[in-house]
Order: structure tokens, then C-alpha cells, then sequence
């Protein structure tokens, strides 16, 4: 993880806003054009490098499946001339060293992750980055800093210093608009603001049935769909896919289209389809749950948001008219509001969720073993290292310590805005700097056993369902239903295991639910038939549960006319 060598460089010509100079090693400098930014600039400096041209390096950069280099390091207060120095010190991936790339053609691009100073409610004063409404995606995110791209043959033999010049700022963003099917609620959460120090807001997008306008009598029960930041619903499109759409892209076209013309055409059943909105200083959603480095969240949700979402938009509001679901963080996120509000949804469905019991924190037993990288209790780095991202057939995509790196290099001290620190950030404890305190040192993947036991009391779902059964019992029966694929490729699947285990071992009450298994199935799987959306598949058992389980006396008819 460090850098070298001395090498004579001929004379090079200076290039802007890319210079090159004569230096006994390789090093680029980056600076702040004065006509950019006029004021002082904490945040977190990225340096990306890629071989491909088809787009900016910041939009494609950042890889699990094919990474290409980047570099960063943290600056505090960098003023306009002032430079922050890449060096053959600095932590890059997946190089974790300038000496180590690969000489050739490379298009560089340098950004400025802008940070902002909160002085939280609990007396620590943070630096992160504070969302825009974009979804903590550093590459555009309004206001941060960012150069044009060049393409440059770099050579790490060759000595000499890369000048770079921050001259761009991303502007802001245009907020989705209503439709006549479609609405967005922004509210400001005083439950969060005061534990930040400053405004800080929750939102929705809101899914209205056939025949809202025409039916002002009609009340509706109400899906929470969970998951991670989306500006609008995006899984609904009036349009047909566009012509040119390929890949993913296309597909995921037609299954919102055809979900459209679905619900449009009232086959579906006539309830509301939330998609709750809390993007925050560490991540792109706040997993719905209240957290000590996070703040209230969970409360923000279920005590400002939701009702203000059903108040303007009818919602019966009744615990027995409201469901919730989502996959993956949104699956986790279902499951554990159910879990922590259990009065208040009336059944979740989560499909491939985040670990649910930290035995299996993906493959690392968070209590018993030593070390997040090497299996075994010692932890030796001759031991094998632990998977952490796979294919269908089991080809290792990324390592623990791959994940790790990657993330410290995209930001010290939890503040990458990505996955292993938002479990991090959720689950933990604040450390005594006013950041996460960490479950494993990032690079020698060593446990802290303290914060491995405040994850287990605090967040280990299936810890707190046995612990508390006797209680929560009776408030689930029936609500919970769990899908997974067991070729999981997150290795989510053992997790799923142990939570059947406990759920099918239940009584007084047994939980009276669904865990079921895809076979040979990847991240993601639903259950749902592949020729059908997933929302049009899971909907009506939704509305058929909430209408079996109603208290009796409830007003079913008002939303069924």
C-alpha cells in the first residue's frame, strides 16, 4: 500500500487544465479553479482513472464487477490554489498504490465529494456529506467539484507531477414532477433536524389507484414498498420502453410499463403503493430504524411521514390497512419495521434481505470469529479469504477485504456513502471521534467484540425475535414472509437459514408465515412468476391478507367501489 521510485522524465509539455512536470516520483496535484469556488472546501477528493470512453470516468469508475483505479484522500478547508497531493502513499483501488498501475491510456477525471460540518444533538461535530436529494452519489451530487476529463498516457516508471484543475460544479436537480398517477411528499422531520443541528428532510412517492379523483369518499390501505433512495416511483412508466433501450435498461422498461398498464386498467387492487424516501449524511437510506449515528429515523417514518402521507391521500390509517415489503436493504428494512413497530404494519414481505441474524453476517460469524477477512479464529493471512460477492456459479466477484478497501478508499472514517458502512453507521455505536465506531478495522479485518455485541442487542433481527418472543410473538403472527434464493449472491441465504430455524421452532404463538426458497436463484429473487412484476404478483395477497385480518367492524367496501 505504498508507493516509490525515482525516474528522469524528459522535458513534458503542460497541458490544461492538466499540467505535467519534472518530480522524483509520480504524483498528481489537484486544485480548486478561484472561479469555481470562492470559499474553503472540506470533503474527500477522488482521483479517477479509466480505460473506457464511452463516459465521464466519475459515472462508471466505481465497480464491483469491473473496478477501475481511483485514489482519495480527505482535505479540510482546500482553498482556491491550495493542492491536495496523490502520491505513491495514497490508498487507491483495486491498486492500492500508484506503483502499481498498469502503464497506458487512461481518461482522468478528479471530484470534490463536498462535506458539511453538523453539530449533532449527542455534542459531536462531524464532517459528511450532506445529501442533496440525489441519494449520496458522490459523482452528482449538486455542488461538488469536478474536473474535465483527459486522456493521458501514464506510465508509474516515469516520474513526474499530473496538475489537475477542479473547474466544474454540478448543478442542482430538477425535482420529479406529479402526474395524475403519480405524487411526491418533502416534509421537513423535526425528529431529525434536531439531531443533526440543521434541516433535514423525509419524502414519499406516492402511487395513486384508478378512480382516486373521481371517488373523494373512498379510503385505501396502503403498501410501503422499502428500499434504497429513488427520486420518484420507477417502477411504473406510462410511456413504452424507448426504442434504443437495451440490457437491463430495457427490461426494466417493460416491467414498469407493463405494471402501468396493469394498475391503470383496475385489474389490480385499489390501494395506495408508498415508496418511502430518507436519504442522509451516510447513505442513501436510513434502514428505517432509529440509530445512534444516524439519529431517529424509524420515528421520523412512523411519526411524521407516513402520517402526513395519509392524511393527504386517504389512507384508512388503521394498523390492519397498512403492509410493508422490499427487497434486499428494503427486505431488511420491511422485516425490521415490522419487527420494531409491530402495532403499527400489518405483515411484511421481504425478499432478499440483508442479514437477519449476524451469525451470518454474509459469511462472517460477527461473535465467534476473530477476523471479518480470514476464516478460522486466528484470522492468518495464509488461511483462504472470505467471498464476499459471487456469480450464479459460485465465481468469487469480490473478497471481504476487496468491499473493505474499496470503501475506505470512497471515504475515511465510515463515510464512504456505500453498503459496509451503512451497516456500520446503523448497527454501531458512535466512536468517541462522533463516527461510527467500527465493527472491524478495514484493513487488517480484525472484530471488535464490544461493538459485535451492541450489533447483536440492538439490530440482530433474529436475536431480538427469540429474546423477545414472548412478547412479539403475538403482534406477528401471520405478518411474516421471507423469499430467497439459495445461491444468494451477497451469500444472504445462511442468515435466511437460521431465521427459518428459529421462526419454524416457534409456539405460543408459532409465527404462522412463509420463508420460501428459490432454487439456484441469485440476489433479488421474489418468488414472483418471471413473466410478471413483482408489484402486480405480491399486491393482491396483500389486499386479500389485510382484508381476511381486518377487526371486525372494519369499513372494507369504501376502497373496493
Amino acid at each position: 500500500m505504498t508507493f516509490r521510485n525515482v525516474v528522469l522524465l524528459a522535458v513534458f509539455v503542460c497541458l490544461s487544465p492538466f499540467g505535467f512536470s519534472q518530480e522524483h516520483s509520480l504524483q498528481f496535484e489537484v486544485t480548486i479553479a478561484p472561479s469555481t469556488e470562492s470559499d474553503p472546501v472540506d470533503g474527500r477528493v477522488l482521483l479517477l482513472m479509466s480505460s473506457r470512453d464511452d463516459e465521464e470516468p466519475r459515472f462508471h469508475v466505481v465497480s464491483r464487477r469491473t473496478p477501475q483505479p481511483f485514489f482519495a484522500v480527505d482535505v479540510d478547508g482546500l482553498a482556491a490554489g491550495e493542492t491536495a497531493v496523490f502520491d505513491e502513499t495514497t490508498l487507491g483501488y483495486p491498486v492500492e498504490s500508484l506503483r502499481d498501475l498498469p502503464a497506458g491510456d487512461y481518461y482522468v477525471q478528479a471530484l470534490l465529494n463536498r462535506y458539511t460540518t453538523f453539530h449533532r444533538s449527542d455534542g459531536h461535530v462531524v464532517k459528511l456529506h450532506m445529501d442533496q436529494w440525489e441519494g449520496q452519489h458522490w459523482n452528482r451530487s449538486p455542488g461538488n467539484l469536478y474536473s474535465a476529463p483527459k486522456k493521458l498516457t501514464i506510465d508509474p516508471a516515469r516520474a513526474g507531477t499530473y496538475r489537475i484543475e477542479l473547474t466544474e460544479s454540478i448543478p442542482p436537480i430538477t425535482p420529479p414532477k406529479d402526474t395524475d398517477w403519480v405524487k411526491h411528499v418533502k416534509i421537513k422531520s423535526d425528529l431529525v433536524s434536531a439531531f443533526w443541528g440543521t434541516d433535514m428532510h423525509v419524502g414519499a412517492a406516492v402511487l395513486l389507484p384508478p378512480g382516486f379523483d373521481e371517488h373523494p369518499k373512498a379510503h385505501y390501505p396502503v403498501a410501503y414498498l422499502q428500499g434504497h433512495f429513488a427520486p420518484t416511483f420507477t417502477r411504473f412508466r406510462e410511456a413504452a420502453p424507448d426504442p434504443e433501450a437495451t440490457g437491463r435498461t430495457r427490461t426494466s422498461q417493460e416491467s414498469a410499463h407493463q405494471f402501468y398498464q396493469e394498475w391503470s386498467s383496475g385489474e389490480l387492487p385499489n390501494m395506495l403503493v408508498v415508496v418511502l424516501q430518507d436519504p442522509n449524511p451516510f447513505y442513501d437510506d436510513a434502514y428505517a430504524v432509529n440509530s445512534a449515528n444516524l439519529g431517529p429515523y424509524g420515528d421520523a417514518l412512523i411519526e411524521e411521514l407516513i402520517p402526513e402521507v395519509e392524511r393527504t391521500f386517504r389512507a384508512v390509517g388503521e394498523p390492519w390497512a397498512r403492509t410493508t415489503f422490499g427487497g434486499s436493504t428494503g427486505g431488511w428494512r420491511a422485516l425490521a419495521a415490522q419487527v420494531f413497530y409491530p402495532d403499527f404494519f400489518n405483515g411484511a414481505w421481504a425478499f432478499c434481505p440483508d442479514p437477519v441474524d449476524f451469525s451470518y453476517f454474509q459469511l462472517v460469524d460477527i461473535y465467534e470469529d476473530q477476523n471479518a477477512f480470514y476464516p478460522g479464529s486466528g484470522g492468518l493471512k495464509n488461511n483462504p479469504i472470505r467471498p464476499w460477492m459471487r456469480s450464479i456459479d459460485d465465481q468469487v466477484l469480490m473478497t471481504q477485504r476487496d468491499a473493505s478497501i474499496l470503501e475506505l478508499v470512497l471515504g475515511t472514517r465510515g463515510r464512504s456513502g456505500d453498503q459496509m458502512d451503512v451497516f456500520q453507521a446503523v448497527y454501531g455505536p458512535v466512536g468517541d471521534d462522533g463516527y461510527p465506531r467500527l465493527l472491524y478495522d478495514k484493513q487488517t479485518g480484525v472484530i471488535d467484540k464490544e461493538v459485535a455485541a451492541y450489533w447483536k442487542t440492538n439490530y440482530d433481527l433474529r436475536h431480538i425475535l427469540e429474546r423477545d418472543w414472548e412478547i412479539l410473538g403475538p403482534k406477528l403472527q401471520g405478518k411474516i414472509r421471507i423469499y430467497m434464493g439459495d445461491t444468494d449472491t451477497y451469500y444472504l441465504e445462511e442468515a435466511t437459514r437460521l431465521m427459518e430455524e428459529f421462526l419454524d421452532s416457534t409456539d405460543n404463538p408459532h409465527y404462522s408465515g412463509t420463508v420460501m426458497w428459490g432454487k439456484r436463484q441469485p440476489h433479488c429473487w421474489t418468488g414472483a412468476p418471471e413473466e410478471t412484476s413483482f408489484l402486480s404478483h405480491y399486491l393482491p395477497e396483500m389486499a386479500e391478507h389485510i382484508s381476511r385480518t381486518a377487526p371486525a367492524g372494519s369499513d372494507l367496501e369504501s376502497w373496493k367501489y
